[in-house]
């Protein structure tokens, strides 16, 4: 008989002292820059909160039937407490963004009861009235065997479509979209995983992201992967006293994440080690993409659960180069490792340069880094007012969004713990959280209006992934929400004032769906700034096309497109409240229309 596993009766913590101790001994001559708290005079509070409010229409959008699957039976399996992901993806090409929910899966071979069985991914279209229906048979993604965690969509083969990616307990997932031969023949997708090269080799994999790496015309494709587990080596660990919970990572060795360079053929080769990706510690959970300094090359940057975070700068030839330490976000103030979840990054101030925002554990805040120039990037968890809002909480998916229409970028968060007894060990923390909503004053100092909110806002999930999207086009940003063991949420924006205009790239010589493009625009002395990419939040994808809040201005000066190959695009003169396609290289862009919204003719 197998001995039976040792029992460790340690509480989940959020920071590894090893690590802490590690960071102050390797980077005390490139301490992190620190800027200290606004004086109270000039706490973003004291501003003008803006009229918001969020409509929970996931019933009448036909998405009330689906349920994440944990698969849990009474052994509390590390995986069960981690799902799960979902997002948008335009699969059809209609110009209508439609819906997929990863499912999770079930554990038939040790459970000893008969399972139902799990859609890995369920893909739900647009019917472009509100209303949502569900195709996964129809496209031919029923009946997948996996235990599905997170998911991403990219056209990888550059063919016009939306290809899906789906991270899982063991081999990954790539679903070729495949368009219908005639007028009555809709997409379908093949899975070829396998043939293409992006398995993974049967690791946890979670959060992935296609960006182009190289800027040769074909996304790459980073997969982060977080710790060495399966059911024979699973832990037993305790909360406290006899209550049985889920292990902290830091009792599993890490597994390291992989970078797949696109070989422009359909297939991918493993580059992970040759571009710098290695060593790496393992333990991840977001990933986002950003050129950081402005140099037009693609850098990236990992949140990881109880390691240090991690910063690839790109050398200016697809290969990278980590200095999270060096620069400055790797650690938090006092040196130690927190437990990253989400990640997102965007440029939240007048200063130009992006800041770097990081969902943590509990007790640890969401972590604000700006980058300062150099390598070096200031945390600013304090002046932004973020980081006292969000101490108790737990944070997975977590994403920058204009959601007032104001001009500047907001910051969503969506909530919820992995011990469904925690409010039992400690107070004031709860299992299910209401997420955060931080409102942007236009400097980077932000209030959280979720409190002040009624109705969607103000109830608590077990929230995991979360994603945005104008799923009804009408203009503003609507978002997603996947629950643990639990539904799907769909949260209606509707925002009443504020002009804004939809853009979306279509590259020539650069990748299809403009991956990796900087796109920025101009409404008299106000500059924005936008990055198209997949990616961010937790284990999720948001819409592709970038959304301009315009506030009362009617036009845009100028629309400037950084293409990742290097052509540059100038536009002027741009009509509010329209959606713009831009061809690189073309000189005009392809205007479409925008459904009115609430205060012009109502939803």
């Amino acid at each position: 008989m197998q001995a039976p596993l040792p029992r460790y009766r340690r509480a989940r913590q959020g920071c590894s002292l090893w690590w802490g101790m590690l960071c102050l001994v390797a980077t005390l001559p490139a301490c992190t820059p620190t800027e200290h708290p606004a004086p109270a005079g000039n706490d973003a509070s004291s501003s003008e909160i803006p009229a918001l409010s969020f409509t929970e229409v996931t019933e009448q959008a036909g998405l009330d039937a689906f349920r994440h699957a944990t698969g849990a039976f009474g052994k509390r399996w590390f995986p069960e407490s981690m799902g799960s992901g979902g997002g948008f993806v335009d699969y059809d090409g209609d110009g209508w963004d439609d819906i997929m929910l990863v499912g999770g899966g079930n554990w038939p071979a040790y459970s000893g009861r008969e399972e139902t069985p799990v859609d890995a991914l369920r893909l739900y279209r647009n019917n472009g009235d509100g209303t949502f229906t569900d195709v996964t048979a129809t496209v031919g993604l029923a009946g997948i065997s996996a235990y599905s965690i997170g998911v991403t969509a990219a056209d990888y083969d550059n063919d016009g479509d939306q290809d899906l990616y789906l991270t899982t307990l063991g081999d990954n997932l790539l679903f070729r979209n495949d368009p219908g031969s005639g007028p009555e023949q809709g997409h379908t997708f093949t899975e070829v995983g396998r043939r293409a090269g992006v398995t993974g080799g049967g690791a946890w994999s979670t959060s992935s992201l296609f960006f182009d790496a190289d800027r040769d015309g074909y996304v790459d494709l980073y997969v982060g992967n977080y710790v060495d587990w399966s059911p024979e080596n699973d832990l037993v660990c305790v909360l406290e006293g006899e209550i049985r919970s889920y292990c902290t990572p830091e009792l599993y060795r890490g597994t390291p994440g992989r970078f797949l360079h696109n070989n422009g053929d359909g297939t991918f080769s493993d580059w992970t080690e040759r571009a710098g990706f290695l060593p790496a510690p393992g333990k991840t959970l977001g990933v986002a993409e950003y050129d950081v300094n402005g140099d037009g090359w693609s850098d990236l940057f990992v949140a990881n659960d109880t390691q240090p975070n991690l910063f690839y700068l790109n050398k200016g030839d697809g290969t990278f180069r980590e200095q999270g330490a060096l620069s400055g976000m790797a650690y938090d103030e006092n040196g130690k490792a927190r437990a990253g979840m989400g990640v997102d990054i965007g440029v939240v101030d007048e200063t130009g340069t992006p800041t770097l925002f990081i969902g943590n554990f509990s007790k640890e805040m969401i972590a604000a880094y700006r980058y300062i120039g150099n390598g070096l990037f200031a945390d600013r968890s304090a002046i932004s007012q973020i980081g006292r809002s969000s101490l108790m909480t737990l944070t997975f998916g977590l994403f920058l969004f204009d959601v007032d229409l104001d001009g500047d970028l907001d910051l969503f968060a969506a909530n919820g713990h992995v011990q469904p007894e925690i409010e039992q060990t400690q107070e004031g923390i709860g299992y299910a959280e209401t997420p955060h909503l931080f409102v942007n004053r236009g400097d980077g100092v932000f209030t959280d209006v979720a409190p002040t909110l009624a109705g969607a806002l103000a109830r608590p999930f077990v929230g995991r992934g979360a994603a945005y999207a104008d799923y009804d086009r009408d203009g503003d940003l609507d978002v997603l929400i996947t629950e643990n063991a639990g539904p799907a949420h769909l949260l209606r924006n509707d925002q009443q004032t504020g002009h804004s205009l939809r853009v979306l790239l279509e590259g020539k010589a650069s990748n299809r769906d403009g991956l990796s493009a900087r796109v920025v625009a101009r409404v008299g002395e106000h500059r924005m700034e936008r990055f198209v990419r997949t990616g961010s939040s937790f284990l999720s994808v948001s819409q592709k096309a970038v959304t301009f809040g315009l506030g009362e201005a009617e036009r845009v000066d100028t629309l400037v497109v950084h293409w990742p190959g290097g052509q540059v695009d100038r536009h002027t003169d741009l009509a509010a409240d329209v959606e713009v396609r831009i061809i690189e290289g073309a000189e005009t862009p392809v205007v479409g229309t925008l459904r009115a919204r609430l205060s012009v003719t109502g939803h």
